[in-house]
C-alpha cells in the first residue's frame, strides 16, 4: 500500500446477535417457550399445592407432620438433582427431563388419593424426586443452548413466569378446596404435564440434545456420586424424622442421619461451601441460605392465617400471590446488563430485604395487625428473592465450564434443597415442641387455636439466617481478596 494511500481502520467483525429479539428472537422462540412453560408447570404447582396443604393436612390428621409434607419433597429432589447432573453432562437433559416431568405428575396423583398422612407424604417424595430431575435438566438447557449474554434474560423468563400462577394459582386452588375438595387440587395439576410435553421436548431434542461432545468416548456414571446422593437422601430423611418425632429414642435415627448426610453433603458441594470461599463455593451457599429461610418461612404463612386469624384458605393462599410480581421485577432487575457492576450489592440488598419480610410477617399473630401485613412483607421479601435467586444461577453458569454445568448446577440446586429440608425440619421440630401439633385440632373443633409461640419460633430464627446470607453475599467473586 502507497503512503499516499488513505488509510482505512481496520474493523472487526461484530459478533452478530441472535436474530429478531434474542430469547424470543426465531432462533430461541420455540425452545424458550417450551422452557419457560415447564417452569410455569412447577409453578402453578408450588402455588396452589401450597393453598391447598393446610385443609389437606387437618383432614388427614397430619398438622404434627405438616413440615414433614414440604420438605419430603426437597428430600427426595436430592437424589433426583445428582443424578440429572450426571445423566445430562453424559447424554444430555431431553431423558432427565422427560422422566422428571412423568414422576412429578404421579406424585401428584399418589397425594391427591391418599387416604393417610404417609400416603400424602410419600406421594410428595414422588413429585419431589422429579422436580429435582427437571430443575437441574433446565439448567444445562440454558447453558448449552444460550449465549452467556442471553442467561439473565432467560433466568428473568423463568421468574416472570411465576406471576401468572401467584395470582391465579392461590385463588383457583382455594375456591376448588373449599367447593369440590382438596384433592382435586393435586389431581388437576397433572393435565399441564401436556403443555411442555408438546412444546418443549422437541425444542431440547433438536438445539440441546446429546453429549456436549459427541465425538469423546461416553463417561460412565460416577457411582461414588450417586452412592452420596442416596446417602444424602436417606440422612435427610432420617433428620426429619427425628426432628418430628421429638422422644429421646429419636436421638438414633437423628444420629444415623446426619452420619450419612455429613460427608455426603461434603462430598458433592464445591470444597470451602460450609466455609464461603469466595467465587463458586459461596454462590452455591447463598442460594441454600436464600431459598432454605425463605421457604421453611413461607411454608407456615397459610396455615399461620388459616388457624391464628380465621381466613379462607383462598384468602391465605392470595396473601402471596403479590410476591409473583416483585420476585419477577427483582429478577429483571439483575438481569439488565447497566445492573452487572453492581450485581453483589444487589444480592447484599436482596438478602436484607428477605431477612426484613421475614421477620415482620409474624407481626400479624397480634390482633391489632391488619391480616394484610404479611403480604405486604411477602411482596417485599419476593423482590429480594428475585434479585438474589437470578443472580445466583447467572453467575453459577460464569463460573462453569460447559462440560461442568450439569454437576454444578446439580449442586446449587442440591444446596437449595438440603437448606430448605434442614431448616424445615428445626422449623418443623420447633413448632411441634412449642404446640404446633394442637392447631390443626383445635381449629377443627372451633376451640382457641392461637398458638403464637410455635409461628414465632419458626419465622425468627429463619430471619437470622437470611441474616448470615448477606454476610454471604459480600463473597461472590473470586477476584476479590
Amino acid at each position: 500500500m502507497s503512503a499516499l494511500e488513505p488509510r482505512v481502520p481496520q474493523r472487526t467483525a461484530p459478533i452478530p446477535p441472535p436474530p429478531q429479539g434474542g430469547i424470543l428472537g426465531p432462533a430461541y422462540r420455540t425452545l424458550s417457550i417450551g422452557i419457560i412453560s415447564v417452569v410455569f408447570l412447577i409453578a402453578f404447582e408450588a402455588t396452589a399445592v401450597g393453598t391447598a396443604m393446610p385443609v389437606a393436612a387437618r383432614e388427614l390428621h397430619g398438622i404434627g407432620l405438616y413440615a414433614f409434607a414440604f420438605s419430603a419433597y426437597f428430600t427426595t429432589s436430592l437424589f433426583g438433582m445428582v443424578l440429572a447432573g450426571q445423566w445430562a453432562d453424559r447424554q444430555g437433559p431431553l431423558r432427565p427431563l422427560t422422566v422428571g416431568i412423568a414422576a412429578f405428575a404421579s406424585g401428584l396423583v399418589i397425594s391427591g388419593t391418599a387416604g393417610v398422612m404417609w400416603v400424602f407424604v410419600l406421594g410428595r417424595a414422588v413429585q419431589g424426586f422429579g422436580g429435582g430431575l427437571v430443575i437441574v435438566a433446565l439448567y444445562v438447557v440454558v447453558s448449552r443452548a444460550y449465549e452467556e449474554r442471553l442467561r439473565p434474560a432467560i433466568m428473568a423468563a423463568f421468574a416472570a413466569s411465576w406471576v401468572v400462577p401467584s395470582i391465579v394459582g392461590p385463588l383457583a386452588s382455594g375456591t376448588v378446596t373449599e367447593h369440590l375438595g382438596w384433592r382435586w387440587v393435586f389431581l388437576a395439576i397433572p393435565a399441564l404435564v401436556v403443555v411442555p410435553l408438546v412444546v418443549a421436548l422437541p425444542a431440547i431434542r433438536r438445539t440441546a440434545s446429546g453429549p456436549v461432545d459427541p465425538d469423546a468416548p461416553p463417561v460412565a456414571f460416577d457411582r461414588r456420586r450417586i452412592r452420596l446422593a442416596f446417602g444424602i437422601s436417606v440422612g435427610a430423611g432420617l433428620l426429619q424424622y427425628a426432628a418430628q418425632d421429638l422422644r429421646w429414642l429419636s436421638l438414633v435415627p437423628g444420629i444415623a442421619g446426619a452420619a450419612l448426610l455429613v460427608p455426603a453433603v461434603l462430598g458433592l458441594l464445591p470444597r470451602g461451601t460450609y466455609r464461603a470461599r469466595r467465587g463458586l463455593p459461596s454462590v452455591v451457599l447463598l442460594r441454600g441460605v436464600a431459598a432454605g429461610s425463605f421457604i421453611a418461612a413461607e411454608s407456615f404463612v397459610p396455615l399461620m392465617l388459616v388457624t391464628q386469624r380465621g381466613l379462607s384458605p383462598t384468602m391465605a393462599g392470595f396473601s402471596l400471590a403479590l410476591g409473583g410480581l416483585t420476585w419477577a421485577g427483582g429478577s429483571w432487575v439483575q438481569s439488565q446488563g447497566r445492573t452487572e457492576p453492581y450485581r453483589e450489592r444487589l444480592m447484599v440488598g436482596g438478602m436484607v430485604l428477605v431477612a426484613l419480610a421475614i421477620a415482620a410477617a409474624p407481626a400479624v399473630l397480634i390482633e391489632s395487625v391488619p391480616v394484610w401485613t404479611p403480604a405486604v412483607a411477602w411482596a417485599i421479601g419476593c423482590l429480594g428473592m428475585g434479585l438474589v435467586i437470578g443472580s445466583t444461577s447467572v453467575l453459577l453458569l460464569q463460573l462453569s465450564a460447559p462440560e461442568e454445568a450439569g454437576s454444578n448446577s446439580a449442586a446449587l440446586q442440591i444446596s437449595d434443597a438440603l437448606a430448605n429440608v434442614v431448616l424445615l425440619a428445626g422449623g418443623g421440630a420447633a413448632f411441634a415442641a412449642l404446640g404446633g401439633g394442637a392447631v390443626g385440632a383445635a381449629h377443627t373443633a372451633g376451640a382457641s387455636a392461637s398458638h403464637p409461640a410455635a409461628f414465632a419460633v419458626v419465622f425468627l430464627p429463619m430471619a437470622a439466617v437470611a441474616l448470615v446470607g448477606a454476610w454471604v453475599a459480600t463473597r461472590l467473586d473470586p477476584a476479590d481478596t
